[in-house]
């Protein structure tokens, strides 16, 4: 049995940000302004290639960015 976030060409990692801001986007005002804060990532990570350290990035930008272009390869 193949998971349908794994057939969709998903990371698990992708999937569980997907699924998470959709909980988000479905609470009340109030739990949502709470829980849109506790969803900010402030995560960077560089990617290394020939022991050269790329351009430093903000993995939520990143994250969402990813997202839509998969959004619009469907």
């Amino acid at each position: 049995m193949v998971f349908a976030w794994k057939s969709a060409g998903l990371t698990y990692n992708r999937y569980l940000a997907v699924a998470a801001r959709a909980v988000r986007r479905s609470l009340k005002d109030e739990a949502r302004v709470v829980a849109e804060r506790r969803g900010n990532m402030d995560l960077r990570f560089a990617k290394w290639e020939n022991g050269k350290q790329g351009d430093v990035k903000n993995l939520g930008e990143a994250n969402d960015q990813a997202l839509a272009a998969n959004a619009e390869s469907k």
